[in-house]
């Protein structure tokens, strides 16, 4: 047995036995760094919100560190006050809220449909739902801008939730028809046995289980449409703009409204994030099981 794994040692080369032996703790000490180095523009961020902006044109945000009584909420009590801003943040929560609930809902019945019933051309239509993800969304910003202003939808709340929901659709979808179609069919044909409809195997078996998927979709749906820009400049109404939006007009408006800008940015950062992690679990549990499957 010790001569066959000098053999196994002696076929590794070089780098392979240094990366075995040392590997555990190297990789936890650059994951490590390479966190920080990431969390490091958000840090600065939340110091500069917190500071005046005189002391942010003397020096930078470490300035902290060795004065920290420069950290008030001042910042923060004059975004309250500025209504432009504290009106984008409540636009940006009628706009991804909905935006978020329904593809959750269409595509997790789509997802349902396409993987356990039977219709006709539900292969080719699936083919289509697989060949609308390649469609960028910048090519249809101008065709969809003709559309909405057509109907009276254009510069509207209403027209950014549709955009979304539309691009968004496609990818839920396609996730949740793959993660539904491996349920055990037994399970499902147990469930039918014992009387259950479609809608109620839906709502009492496959939803369940598809929990894990369901929570992955929606926070990448959650992020997507709040952190975007694109959309919301071109379709959003210009007196009700969201927060990514309205702290981009406060920049060419106002470009030493740092008081504003610095707070009102880290609150738009913070929010997604607090989703991200109280769904925290639900997330990583889907990611594996699409791994596993």
């Amino acid at each position: 047995m010790t001569t066959q794994l000098q053999v196994v040692k002696a076929k590794q080369s070089l780098p392979a036995r240094i990366a075995a032996r040392t590997g555990g703790g190297v990789v936890r000490l650059l994951l490590l760094v390479v966190a920080l180095i990431w969390l490091m523009p958000t840090v600065g961020l939340l110091f500069s919100s917190l500071r005046s902006p005189s002391d942010i044109a003397a020096s930078g945000w470490w300035k902290v560190f060795s004065a920290p009584s420069q950290m008030n909420f001042d910042n923060y009590t004059n975004l309250l006050d500025n209504k432009v801003i504290t009106d984008s943040l409540l636009t940006t929560v009628l706009i991804t809220v909905p935006a978020t609930l329904l593809v959750v809902i269409i595509g997790s019945l789509a997802g349902y449909a396409f993987a356990w019933m039977e219709f006709p051309g539900r292969d080719w239509w699936f083919l289509i739902v697989v060949g609308l993800l390649v469609v960028p969304v910048q090519v249809a910003l101008v065709p969809v801008a003709k559309i909405f202003g057509e109907v009276g939808l254009f510069g509207t709340t209403l027209g950014v939730i549709l955009f979304h929901v539309a691009f968004g659709l496609p990818f839920a979808i396609f996730l949740l028809r793959n993660f539904f179609a491996e349920i055990p069919r037994e399970l499902l044909e147990a469930a039918r046995l014992d009387g259950a409809g479609e809608i109620r195997l839906f709502t009492r078996v496959v939803m369940p289980l598809g929990g894990p998927a369901i929570a992955s979709l929606g926070i990448f749906q959650f992020l997507w449409v709040w952190n975007d820009m694109l959309v919301a400049l071109i379709f959003a109404d210009s007196k009700h703009p969201p927060i990514t939006v309205a702290l981009q007009q406060q920049v060419r408006q106002f470009g030493n409204n740092i008081d504003v800008l610095a707070p009102g940015a880290f609150v738009s950062m913070v929010i997604p994030l607090a989703v991200f992690f109280a769904f925290q679990r639900q997330f990583v549990s889907g990611v594996m099981a699409g791994a596993v499957k």
